[in-house]
């Protein structure tokens, strides 16, 4: 039976990326070594490590004041790398989800955090709207798309201090303007790789305005090096998982970039969206005008609350994998990342109505 990847994370990747992981664990670069036992000095591991710099610099078309970090670990060691390497006193952020609101908890380590704004109220069903941003804040944090509750920021906002922006799963989706941005991070395994390896996009100019030491592998300046063969390679890089980020992007590349994946992406949203709001069993958690192009999330109308257990065996039965809503929110949530084909959003609707038609 054929098998569709719903699932928030880690993702579904593309099939050329699985394939060329495939033949790199065997022999990595003709060299007769495997990947996962390469040495990261190699010519050919340094050659692949520029190489993914210099993909995403292209794919984001990010300007030269800027520099992509590939580090170890996920989003939510940046949590803390953030504040301090950034906060001097005060930081403003703005609490759109479980994932911001664990941000927040590390940055009170720091300094004093301003919560601008916070959906909390609601479930975290909308993105606030109304807020000021304090001018007096060393950044801004927001997190673009919230997988659990199904909320994304569609735009770049303007903001009047440095904005930094969690943008785990959403990166790549959709072209952005990096300029409006001083620092950029996530993890890799919602939809450029595998877990293991967090990016990180930094202007360098907001750097080094702190007072107070920071350790060595927490202080952003370690990572970055005039010299390609030294940069994010302070340590052991997590090489497999950027191996497959490489190919990840290489993918997104052929695909025609971000505009192209841009549109392929509303369009398996706008399809299943659509499907939600049509039938009668199932409805939309969050509000429409924020409702993430990444992560749907639904659950059944209140008359037919009784038949979630049956339709989510009914889905399983079909090949739908990881459709199960996360418990903060319950129901069904289907993540439709970049490599997820409207194959599989198609096969969804269709089990969605074929359960419908037996009611």
């Amino acid at each position: 039976m054929q098998k569709y990847n719903f699932n928030a994370g880690p993702c579904v990747l593309p099939r050329p990326a699985v394939e060329s992981a495939i033949e790199a664990i065997r022999n990595f670069d003709n060299t007769g070594i495997g990947i996962l036992e390469i040495s990261h000095r190699t010519p050919g591991w340094e050659r692949i490590m520029k190489e993914t710099a210099d993909l995403w610099k292209e794919l984001l078309n990010i300007p030269d004041n800027y520099r992509v970090l590939l580090l170890g670990g996920g989003a939510s060691t940046q949590f803390f790398m953030v504040p301090a390497n950034l906060m001097k006193k005060k930081a403003a952020y703005l609490q759109t989800g479980t994932w911001a609101k664990k941000a927040i908890k590390e940055a009170k380590f720091y300094g004093e955090v301003e919560v601008v704004a916070s959906s909390e109220d609601k479930n975290y069903s909308y993105i606030p709207k109304e807020y000021t941003i304090p001018a007096d804040a060393d950044y801004f944090h927001i997190t673009t798309n919230n997988t659990i509750f199904g909320t994304e920021l569609h735009e770049d906002i303007d903001s009047p201090v440095p904005l930094v922006a969690d943008m785990s799963s959403d990166i790549m989706s959709r072209p952005i303007d990096v300029s409006k941005y001083g620092l950029i991070y996530g993890g890799a395994q919602k939809n450029v790789g595998p877990a293991g390896v967090a990016f990180v996009i930094v202007r360098e100019d907001i750097l080094g305005k702190i007072d107070r030491p920071l350790q060595t592998m927490v202080d952003y300046r370690t990572h970055i090096s005039d010299s390609d063969k030294n940069r994010s390679m302070f340590n052991t890089p997590p090489v497999f998982p950027i191996f497959v980020m490489h190919e990840t992007l290489k993918w997104v590349k052929e695909l025609g970039g971000l505009e192209v994946m841009y549109k392929l992406n509303k369009e398996k949203a706008v399809l299943l969206y659509d499907e939600i709001d049509r039938n009668k069993l199932f409805v939309g958690t969050a509000a429409k005008e924020d409702r993430s192009i990444m992560n749907v999330c639904f659950v059944m109308n209140e008359e037919y609350k009784d038949k979630e257990a049956a339709f989510l065996q009914f889905a399983i039965e079909r090949g739908m994998v990881g459709i199960k809503g996360h418990r903060s929110v319950g129901g069904f949530r289907a993540s439709i990342y970049n490599a997820c084909p409207k194959e599989a959003v198609e096969a969804l609707i269709r089990c969605m109505q074929d359960f419908e038609k037996q009611l």
